[in-house]
């Protein structure tokens, strides 16, 4: 091997698992990739479904993590290991935690380690609705700005929200509580040995789009998380000021990591960022674009110089954020609350008179091709005027206007009416929503030329890329990374690391090309814009009947 090769690693955290990513900083080879699934969560542990409760282990997230790498690394040659040089990490957000002093998530505390409220807090969680509405309430009434570059609306996904709720709950966690840190921060500050409240780096990207950061005004105001609970503004001086783009180095691998990761102490470690951000930069981002994330929810990520945009907010998005994905441009967000889980919740829902059937393999046979014959009829189903409609709020709405009280509906349904035509309605209405966050953005004078698409959905789902061309009336391009998000965190770590000196240069070299693309039918399309009508005239009676 080449002694001036470098290779850096991305870590990208989902819901269900860490991945490692290893890439060639030269050429974007990705040499080796491990992936890890995190066992508590794989064993249904601390997650209540019904109450809309999803949490996380911290002990998860540090045992995959070892994992993953230790996979990744046993494909590589020991020179190719001492030539790694950084690391960055990507995570899901809002996923934030409840700290003690010295920034441990309180799970960690012998007396909380099977205390859900002291463990992260799934963004998938919705467990703080009514605090959302409080926050908002008193926003609004107070004429305040900080919901301005949050799209107007404070959503129970984000991180005040999910705090507020713990505190509001739980008096033995509020008691105990110093600070809360997210995810992605967390990650950033172990490894290097700083997650101090008051010192450990946060993500812009994280605080800009999930905290009401701004840079104007920081944190709101002690006044205002007063009034909200005197809890939270006793945690104010514990929090921060400052934010940082992912092309900051936060610090250096410690040698008790190195030792504990097989990697070689003092690399340079970049400020972490949210999954879908990081998957923009992996898909080669850039203005004109939208990125969609597409998995069990999707996220959709944007970005525009800021001369473009200037003085305009964007409403009902997840926020606007200078130098959230790109540092130097305004990164943008949106997304739909659930996705492919709207797919999972069907097979679910299909799969009822199996619960009595013992595990086995058999079982999961059945289990496993319970989707792919559903998409195979489904397919072969034709839209039409009079097919079945469906509403896409299973888990509330994300955008535009974040609502999490709204519910999911299906309409038009007969006697006649079969499983499949019911999937395809589902389907539909994924690309429905999407359809209608496309046009929200649109509206307010973003400018959208090209569709990309990465995660799970656009490598495995062609039946569901091809329906949301159709509605969409656009090409989607899918991007060839299978982790696109882990190379986005890469690229960056190849800038922590000095190999660029940015990350436009790292893109050049780096980013992920193009590999497949879906063209509109423009039959079908046409279908779609009637049928899209009624999506939504369905939409507005949903939110009549919350």
């Amino acid at each position: 091997m080449e002694s001036n090769k470098k290779y850096v690693i991305g870590l990208d955290f989902g819901t269900d698992s860490c991945r490692a990513l290893v890439v060639d900083t030269y050429t974007g080879r990705e040499m080796a990739t491990g992936v890890s699934f995190y066992p508590r969560w794989k064993a249904g542990l601390y997650c209540d479904a019904h109450n809309n409760r999803y949490r996380q282990h911290p002990l998860d997230y540090i045992e995959s993590m070892t994992e993953a790498v230790h996979i990744a690394l046993s494909d590589l040659k020991e020179e190719e290991i001492a030539s790694i040089c950084g690391l960055c990490f990507d995570t899901t957000g809002s996923t934030p935690a409840l700290t003690d002093r010295a920034g441990m998530p309180l799970a960690l505390c012998p007396e909380f380690a099977e205390e859900p409220d002291a463990m992260f807090i799934l963004w998938k969680d919705h467990t703080a609705v009514r605090e959302a509405e409080q926050i908002n309430a008193l926003i609004n009434k107070r004429n305040l700005d900080y919901l301005l570059y949050e799209g107007g609306t404070y959503s129970s996904e984000w991180v005040w929200s999910k705090v507020l709720h713990i505190i509001n709950t739980n008096v033995a966690i509020k008691d105990a509580a110093y600070a809360w840190v997210e995810h992605c921060d967390w990650m950033t500050g172990l490894v290097t040995g700083n997650t101090i409240p008051e010192q450990i780096f946060r993500s812009r990207c994280a605080a800009g789009h999930k905290a009401m950061w701004h840079a104007s005004w920081g944190l709101p105001s002690g006044e205002v998380l007063e009034e909200l609970n005197p809890s939270l503004a006793k945690m104010l001086p514990h929090l921060f000021t400052q934010t940082h783009t992912s092309d900051t180095v936060a610090g250096t691998l410690t040698a008790e990591w190195a030792e504990k990761l097989g990697l070689s102490e003092g690399i340079a470690v970049a400020v972490g960022a949210l999954d879908a951000h990081m998957g923009a930069v992996g898909a080669s981002v850039a203005p004109g674009i939208l990125t969609r994330i597409m998995g069990t929810s999707t996220c959709d990520i944007m970005v525009a110089e800021k001369t473009e945009i200037g003085n305009r907010c964007i409403k009902g998005i997840c926020g606007q954020v200078d130098g959230s994905v790109l540092p130097g441009f305004i990164g943008f967000e949106a997304g739909q609350s659930a996705f492919g889980d709207i797919y999972a919740w069907f097979r679910k829902m299909l799969a009822w008179p199996l619960k009595n059937i013992p595990d086995g393999e058999e079982k999961q046979k059945v289990l496993d091709g319970m989707l792919v014959e559903l998409t195979r009829e489904a397919q072969a189903v034709e839209p039409s005027e009079d097919s079945v409609v469906a509403l896409d709020w299973m888990n509330g709405r994300r955008t535009p206007d974040a609502d999490q009280n709204v519910k999911g509906a299906i309409a038009g349904l007969t006697l006649g009416s079969t499983a499949p035509e019911v999937f395809r309605a589902l389907v539909e209405a994924t690309a429905f929503g999407s359809r209608r966050i496309v046009e929200h953005m649109k509206g307010q004078g973003l400018r959208i030329d090209f569709v990309n698409a990465i995660g799970g959905i656009s490598k495995k789902a062609p039946f569901v890329m091809q329906t949301l061309a159709d509605v969409l009336d656009m090409p989607i391009r899918v991007v060839r990374s299978e982790q696109t998000c882990a190379l986005g965190a890469a690229m960056f770590a190849a800038v922590a690391a000095g190999v660029y000196k940015d990350i436009s240069e790292a893109t050049k070299h780096m980013g992920s090309d193009i590999e497949a693309e879906y063209q509109p039918d423009k039959k079908r399309s046409l279908v779609y814009e009637k049928l899209y009508k009624k999506y939504f005239e369905l939409a507005k009676l949903a939110e009549t009947i919350k």
